[in-house]
């Protein structure tokens, strides 16, 4: 067909309206992210916003959250139940509305929610699209109202079931996920609870149940202290130097909330949130108490001369910020998100509000507790000395630009593209299964930065003893955009930096010792969805000529059966195999030649990488510091409520 002739094909019949909830189901991660295990999860998060929205408003302290025996999820809580009166413009029942239209709700309404949370009002409307069965119960006026959808479609109007108690009021929501649309349709109870326990710190006032009827578990979570007691939480595993400070405030009809303590680490956990929507990338509250703490500690140290007026030492920001772990939490009327992740705030008012608070409230603080201020001061010192140390050796790692190879490590095989968006980069554990993998590889766009041993735990390091490490100031060097508050992740040589390590317990260790590195000083790279975990597989089953991979049990025990080719269903075992077929378990990626390392683990058409991803900062930090930390005990516990899902030789 000619340029012309499609033109004039290309009429008003062309143009497809998709009607109600289709678009949603068309364009599914526009609206969750993902069709994943992530977006999956989001659907719960999105129903319990609106349940959280009423205890902003002042109207639910409980929210009961169920993952059903037949994979269902429900969420009730005591709020004023959503409305089920006739709506005088689309002349049905409000409920409907609500369930059926996007961007339909009573957040739009400053009179209805002073502050909301959730994706601009079309929260509950997308789950409903992305099921394929929902039913809500509301509990009003002494009735119980009920309507019945599938995916997205009600299969009657809205109607009356029942009698409720006296002044019970509240919304009961059940869905089950599309087996259509997800590619995983089971929730996992941990991941589900973490939020949960997030929002229960957020919400002071609010007590929020979870039970898991599949897996029988169970978790309270109703904090009276609030952020103190989040703040505590994340520090459980660190030697804290005080008692969180806790400072409250309002200034333009924006409620401020911040807990922070000092603790004898080296990195800083700063934890913002705007209407309980955790912001990653901060913005303008962040910004305004980063501010006024730098400016209220130092007037105080100069001032009660804690610093010496003609001390070498200067301090900065950063030295404010080291050991810090702090949580904002603000409540704002009309957020300005810049993107549309909700992951900064844009606010400009925001910056001031927050700063005058802090500036005010920690003044008085400091002025009232002089044992614990000069406690904080001498941390800032030590940390502006211990700066000052790694001054020099940060310059000595840092790339005068993203192009420039003249200090790139001598073991790295890089790859011949310049265009980072087409550059991937292995980190590999140990020299034999690197040079399998350099041989292996496409030198066009895969680069090979081999490991030796298990790197330094920067969980526990000084900078100046983390930029020491040799294969540290490699992987810096290697990836060209800086090291810490230096890092710019725009300024990264490689589009993807993957790490790759043996499936024994050493390569766990060091997959998490890199991890850590990533996440404590290049955390941008995670965040912004650079970093990928290689899957090489486990087994080699092999019958005759023919050959095929497994990357685990299951899979490993279902070619067996393909090879036998009996339909049997009996349990494999593995030391009694029928004559032919050969099982090699791989404990290590130096016992693969270079052609098995392309086909299993690095060739794009055919691997499996795992991209990692930072949905919170606070889990994330609890979980680094609890693997890497100095405390004993709690590693102890992670690491036997979690050993059945490892797929590890000891």
């Amino acid at each position: 067909m000619t340029k012309e002739i499609a033109q004039q094909n290309y009429t008003a019949s062309n143009i497809n309206v998709l009607k109600g909830l289709e678009a949603v189901r068309k364009r599914p991660a526009m609206y969750i992210g993902d069709i994943g295990a992530r977006g999956l999860h989001h659907l719960v998060n999105e129903v319990v916003d609106n349940s959280i929205d009423e205890a902003l408003a002042g109207y639910n302290d409980k929210i009961f959250v169920s993952i059903n025996k037949n994979g269902s999820v429900t969420v009730e809580d005591k709020g004023r139940g959503i409305p089920v009166d006739i709506h005088p413009i689309e002349k049905r029942s409000a409920l409907e509305v609500v369930m059926t239209v996007l961007h339909a709700g009573g957040k739009f309404d400053k009179n209805s929610y002073k502050v909301s949370g959730g994706l601009h009002g079309v929260g509950v409307s997308v789950v409903n699209a992305l099921s394929i069965l929902m039913q809500v119960e509301v509990y009003r006026k002494g009735e119980i109202y009920y309507q019945e959808y599938v995916r997205g479609v009600p299969k009657e109007n809205v109607k009356i079931i029942g009698k409720s108690k006296k002044n019970q009021s509240g919304t009961k929501i059940t869905f089950m996920p599309d087996p259509e649309i997800f590619k995983v349709t089971k929730f996992k109870f941990e991941t589900l609870a973490e939020r949960m326990r997030e929002l229960a710190y957020l919400n002071k006032n609010v007590s929020i149940t979870i039970i898991d009827e599949i897996e029988d578990e169970k978790a309270e979570f109703h904090f009276k202290g609030g952020l103190v007691e989040f703040v505590q939480y994340l520090d459980e595993t660190r030697s804290p130097l005080h008692k969180p400070v806790y400072i409250e405030g309002e200034k333009d009809n924006t409620p401020v909330e911040i807990a922070f303590e000092y603790s004898d680490g080296y990195s800083d956990n700063i934890y913002s949130y705007v209407n309980n929507i955790n912001t990653h990338e901060g913005g303008t509250h962040l910004v305004g108490f980063k501010t006024a703490l730098t400016r209220t500690l130092n007037s105080y140290a100069y001032k009660n001369k804690l610093i010496k007026e003609n001390s070498k030492i200067s301090l900065t920001g950063d030295d404010f910020r080291e050991g810090l772990t702090a949580v904002i939490s603000v409540k704002v009327m009309e957020p300005q998100f810049e993107g549309q992740t909700k992951t900064k705030l844009g606010n400009g008012e925001v910056k001031s509000t927050v700063e005058t608070i802090v500036n005010e409230k920690l003044a008085e603080y400091l002025e009232e507790h002089p044992a614990v201020a000069k406690k904080i001061i001498e941390k800032c010192t030590r940390a502006a000395e211990a700066r000052e140390a790694a001054r020099k050796a940060k310059e000595l790692v840092r790339r005068k630009n993203a192009l420039d190879t003249l200090h790139l490590p001598g073991k790295l095989a890089d790859c011949s593209i310049n265009d980072p968006e087409h550059c991937e980069i292995y980190i590999v554990e140990g020299d034999s299964a690197g040079g399998s993998a350099k041989q292996g590889r496409d030198r066009r766009f895969q680069a090979i930065l081999p490991l030796k041993g298990k790197i330094l735990n920067v969980e526990k390091a000084k900078i100046n003893k983390i930029l020491e490490n040799n294969e540290i100031k490699a992987m810096i060097a290697a990836i060209g955009a800086g090291f810490g508050l230096d890092f710019d992740s725009d300024k990264a040589r490689y589009g993807k930096v993957i790490i790759m390590t043996d499936a024994d317990v050493d390569g766990s260790h060091i997959r998490t010792l890199i991890l850590t590195f990533l996440y404590r000083h290049m955390r941008d790279l995670i965040s912004g969805g650079k970093v990928y975990i290689a899957q090489p597989p486990l087994y080699k089953i092999k019958k005759g000529k023919e050959e095929s991979y497994a990357f685990d049990d299951a899979e490993r025990d279902s070619i067996i059966k393909r090879f036998r080719g009996n339909g049997k269903n009996d349990e494999i075992d593995e030391n009694n195999m029928p004559k032919g077929i050969v099982i090699s378990r791989y404990k290590g990626l130096g016992e693969m030649n270079p052609e098995q390392l392309w086909d299993t683990t690095m060739n794009p058409e055919t691997r499996t990488i795992l991209q990692v991803n930072l949905d919170s900062g606070a889990a994330a930090d609890k979980i680094f510091e609890t693997l890497m930390g100095d405390v004993v005990e709690p590693r102890r516990a992670f690491i036997e409520k979690h050993a059945k899902y490892a797929n590890i030789d000891v």
